[in-house]
């Protein structure tokens, strides 16, 4: 597999909800498909799907134990996706805005947009 469609699969499989908060659960612990489909609103089949999804980007590895198989989040394929985010931490909009985003740790939203100066000011 290709850096491009790697990075591909990564984008592809963090798009759909259920797989990101997937994700967020493993980034806790080592899960079985039945732990996982319980707090969801799906069956473990359905869970399964999205984890293979999961499992061809590269996101999710998996080991056996006995009958068991136990997934847990890879994190390095999110290295790509973080990069690409990374640009847009602070840009401008075509009307000249600038836009600002908090660090994860204080907010998930976007930070008010800040006005640039004035074009002139009047004394």
């Amino acid at each position: 597999m290709g850096g491009v469609a790697a990075s591909e699969d990564v984008f592809r499989a963090v798009a759909d909800p259920t797989r990101r908060a997937l994700l967020e659960l493993l980034s806790q612990a080592e899960h079985t498909a039945g732990d996982l489909a319980r707090p969801f609103r799906m069956s473990q089949p359905a869970i399964s799907q999205h984890l293979r999804i999961l499992r061809q980007a590269r996101l999710v590895r998996s080991r056996r134990i006995g009958r068991l198989r136990l997934y847990r989040l890879n994190p390095k394929p999110l290295q790509t996706l973080h990069a690409w985010a990374s640009q847009f931490k602070v840009f401008a909009d075509p009307s000249g805005r600038v836009w600002a985003f908090a660090k994860a740790a204080e907010t998930h939203v976007a930070a008010e947009p800040q006005e640039g100066p004035p074009a002139h000011s009047r004394k």
